[in-house]
C-alpha cells in the first residue's frame, strides 16, 4: 500500500519541487533491476560495496533505519531481513509502492529536504541517492541538516555521491566517449559537476561531487566526518568485471580487493560513488 505524504511540520520553509525530469526518469522503473542480480555490472558491484560497507559502520539489530531517497528497497529489503526497523521516505511514488510491498519496511512519499519524521528518532540515518539529486549546495545541506535532526545523538548517517569523473570513466569503458555529442555534453560536466537533462541523455538532473566537496556540506549540516569509502574502486573500470561477478569466488576477491583501497584518498575519485559516513555529536 502506498503511503502519501504527511502534512509538513510547523515553521519549516517549503521546499521546491523535485524537478520532473527527475521524478519522470525514475518513473520509468529501471532503478531496481540496476542494482539487483541480472542488472549492469557495476550496478550489481555498487549495491554489494555499498551493503558491505554499511554492514561494517551500522549498529547492531535491531535499530531503526531512515533509508531517505531508498527508492524501491533494494537496501531496505535485506536492512529488514538482517533485523532492522526499516522505514523508507523516496519522492517517486512507484518507488514507495514498490517498497512498501517488502516485509518489515514502511514506505512513505516525502524529500530529503524536510523529513517526515520527528527529531531524533532514528539510530541510522541512510542517503544514498537525495545528495547527487540536488544540483544546489544549499539543498545539499538542508538534506544533511535534517538527517542530523532526525537522527539520535551519535547515530550515523550516510550520504552517497557520483564523482566528478564518473560518467567520463564509464563513457570511456563503453566506448561511448568517442561520439562528439557524448564528448561534448560529459565533458560540460567536469567544469562544475552540473548534470544537466537531455532528450536521450544517459541520466537526469544531477550534481557529481569531488570528494573533498561532501565533508564541508556535513560539517556545515552540523554531522561530524568519520570516513570516506570509495564504493566501486577501480574494479568496475576493467573489462573482465561482468565475468568476475558471476562467479562467487572471483566475486569475493573483487569486493576484498575494492576493500584494501577504499578509503586511499588518491583512489576516492576513481570510483564512481562515494560514501561519506558521520555522526551527530552534541
Amino acid at each position: 500500500m502506498t503511503h502519501t505524504t504527511p502534512p509538513r511540520r510547523p515553521n519549516v520553509p517549503a521546499v521546491p519541487a523535485v524537478p520532473a525530469e527527475i521524478l519522470a526518469y525514475y518513473g520509468r522503473g529501471k532503478e531496481d533491476a540496476r542494482l539487483r542480480e541480472g542488472g549492469a555490472p557495476a550496478g550489481r558491484l555498487e549495491f554489494w560495496r555499498t551493503q558491505d560497507v554499511l554492514r561494517r559502520l551500522l549498529p547492531m539489530a535491531p535499530a531503526r533505519v531512515l533509508d531517505v531517497g531508498g527508492g524501491s528497497g533494494v537496501h531496505a529489503e535485506w536492512l529488514a531481513a538482517d533485523g532492522f526497523e526499516v522505514d523508507l521516505v523516496d519522492p517517486v511514488p512507484l518507488h514507495v509502492e514498490q517498497a512498501s510491498r517488502l516485509a518489515g519496511v514502511t514506505a512513505l512519499v516525502g524529500d530529503a529536504r524536510d523529513l517526515p519524521a520527528e527529531e531524533a528518532a532514528y539510530d541510522v540515518v541512510l542517503m544514498l541517492g537525495p545528495l547527487y539529486h540536488l544540483p544546489e549546495r544549499t539543498d545539499r545541506v538542508r538534506a544533511l541538516a535534517e538527517a542530523r535532526r532526525v537522527v539520535k545523538p551519535g547515530g550515523v548517517v550516510v550520504a552517497a555521491t557520483i564523482n566528478r569523473y564518473a560518467q567520463l570513466h564509464d563513457l570511456l569503458r563503453e566506448e561511448r566517449y568517442f561520439t562528439p555529442l557524448n564528448r561534448d555534453r560529459t565533458d560540460a560536466v567536469l567544469e562544475d559537476g552540473r548534470h544537466p537533462y537531455h532528450e536521450e541523455g544517459f541520466f537526469t538532473v544531477a550534481h557529481f561531487a569531488q570528494p573533498d566537496e561532501v565533508p564541508g556540506e556535513f560539517t556545515e549540516a552540523g554531522l561530524t566526518v568519520e570516513r570516506q569509502y570509495g564504493v566501486e574502486g577501480v574494479a568496475w573500470l576493467m573489462g573482465g568485471v561482468e565475468s568476475w561477478l558471476d562467479d562467487p569466488a572471483r566475486r569475493e576477491a573483487v569486493l576484498a580487493a575494492t576493500r584494501h583501497i577504499e578509503s586511499e584518498p588518491a583512489l576516492l575519485g576513481a570510483s564512481g560513488h562515494l560514501l561519506t559516513a558521520g555522526r551527530r555529536v552534541d
